[in-house]
């Protein structure tokens, strides 16, 4: 891998990322654990005490505690936490969705090491009032395999309505470990400590929503070490930065940066391509041209006159236009008429790599069913993805990991599912972004990261590594506009200001 003729640092692997794991692979690990030599219920015990730590580190001041208990190991460790609360000084109200005679296993000594410490015992009633400054959820962790009603969805919701803050042991009660949905109804969490291997499930879709702060723990242990348990997914991390945006040679010059060409902006929707073309520009293109709509061009000299802009009124323009670029973003503004079609059936006629988005998913999923290729970027939000696998966007979101695995199958490349927790699913895995914010929510905001990605893949050899850069450049972008002057009124045109320091580290 190189840019520019430099040699990449060995650290943009995924090996380098936090790997993350769906709930079966993590109870093998467990299994492993305890099959090495640990106790059972000492592997409870310690993830009762990272959470305890957990706890501390976040309310300090807190005085009293209501910890509500399913029936399974997740109710064992809240149990165990309601001792060390009690040994604390701290006031403890335990909460059981069982009985506690029927409790089984490691649960029942967690349950009696609770008692004898001292901690009161109190039967779930609906409605019933949580005391407790600080409400820990222990109640299905990565057990519930359901959408959860009756009983189950009642306690969810009396925790949600008592107001207090919540941290949730492993996974918050109501989120599918695996997926990141709702099964019907979840906790609202401000914390949530999860143990032995992270879950992919508390990165995207809904999860998100409803985890706060995520604090892992291992236990001590080492899930990398188990070669043949390969991890589901792997999180991004910004210490990737720095590596990957090393200080440019002395020598270097326009040419060897790449040319990016924007192919978008249908007349009367010139600004999604002027938004991806500057973005573009402000990732450090060589040369950045907009092929567009004639009347589009003076607004894109004045606002950017470092853009070559070029008007296109056929497919003969677009196909001449298309044959002088490294790489090609086509999609912003495009249109679905004849314009637009023209433009996409000229790019798709080229060898140069491409970035799809918008209007270009939408014709290539009506157009092209079947089309696939190894150099391109696609981008599409849930509904263009639901459009490109036939299906609904329900089903996309119920399963996002699954959503953008397939679709990457499928159409080849490199697939990025937008969204809360976006997906970048290629040859080499998947991985999660958790960066970004809800003042991301807004128009152009895709019109960006598609220019972003489209000057990244210019600068790298590698398309994945590209890729999973420019999604994570682009959130954290976000994150820092909005730290600065808050999520309401982010602009997409603020990013690329943010986008550009974070790229000269």
């Amino acid at each position: 891998m190189s840019i520019s003729g430099q040699t990449l640092n060995p650290a943009l692997t995924v090996e380098a990322l936090r790997p993350l794991y769906k709930a079966a692979q993590v109870r093998e690990l467990d299994r492993r654990t305890i099959a090495a030599g640990i106790e059972s219920f000492a592997l409870m015990q310690r993830a009762a005490s990272s959470a305890w730590h957990s706890f501390r580190s976040r309310w300090p001041q807190a005085k009293s505690v209501t910890v509500v208990c399913g029936s399974g190991n997740n109710g064992g460790d809240g149990h165990v936490l309601a001792a060390l609360a009690m040994q604390a000084g701290l006031k403890v109200q335990r909460i059981s969705t069982r009985a506690l005679e029927s409790l089984e296993n490691d649960v029942v000594r967690a349950a009696e090491l609770a008692s004898a410490a001292g901690v009161g015992f109190e039967r779930y009633r609906e409605g019933m009032a949580l005391t407790g400054e600080v409400i820990v959820d222990a109640l299905f962790g990565t057990g519930l395999s359901r959408p959860v009603e009756g009983e189950a969805r009642a306690v969810i919701d009396d925790i949600n309505r008592a107001g207090q803050p919540v941290l949730a042991l492993d996974v918050p009660s109501g989120i599918a470990a695996d997926t990141g949905a709702v099964q019907g109804a979840a906790v609202h969490a401000h914390c949530t400590v999860t143990f032995i291997g992270d879950k992919i499930g508390l990165h995207t879709g809904d999860a998100p929503g409803y985890t706060g702060e995520i604090d892992f723990r291992a236990l001590g242990v080492k899930a990398q070490a188990f070669f043949d348990i390969v991890p589901a997914a792997w999180r991004l991390d910004e210490s990737w930065l720095a590596p990957a945006f090393a200080p440019r040679p002395r020598a270097g010059h326009k040419g060897a940066f790449g040319h990016v060409l924007v192919m978008g902006g249908a007349p009367g929707f010139g600004g999604a391509a002027l938004l991806a073309s500057q973005a573009a520009a402000r990732l450090g293109a060589g040369k950045v041209s907009l092929a567009t709509a004639a009347e589009h061009v003076s607004a894109s000299l004045t606002c950017c006159p470092e853009v070559m802009a070029r008007s296109v009124t056929g497919g003969a323009d677009a196909l001449a236009f298309a044959g002088m670029a490294d790489v090609i973003v086509v999609g912003p503004g495009m249109g679905e008429g004849a314009w637009g079609q023209a433009v996409l059936q000229a790019a798709l006629k080229t060898d140069a790599p491409l970035v799809v988005d918008a209007d270009a998913l939408n014709v290539l999923a009506a157009r092209w069913p079947g089309l696939s290729r190894d150099n391109w970027v696609l981008t599409p939000h849930p509904g263009e993805a639901a459009r490109l696998l036939g299906c609904s966007t329900a089903e996309v979101q119920a399963n996002r990991p699954a959503a953008a695995r397939a679709l990457q199958r499928s159409r080849g490349g490199i697939v990025v599912l937008k969204g809360a927790g976006s997906l970048i699913a290629g040859p080499g895995g998947l991985v999660v972004c958790p960066f970004g914010n809800p003042g991301m929510a807004c128009g152009g905001m895709g019109d960006v990261l598609s220019g972003m990605l489209g000057t990244l893949v210019a600068q790298f050899d590698d398309l994945e590594l590209a890729t999973r850069l420019g999604v994570m450049v682009h959130a954290l972008a976000g994150d820092a506009a909005a730290k600065e002057h808050g999520e309401r009124g982010l602009l997409a045109s603020d990013l690329a200001s943010y986008a550009r320091i974070l790229i000269n580290p």
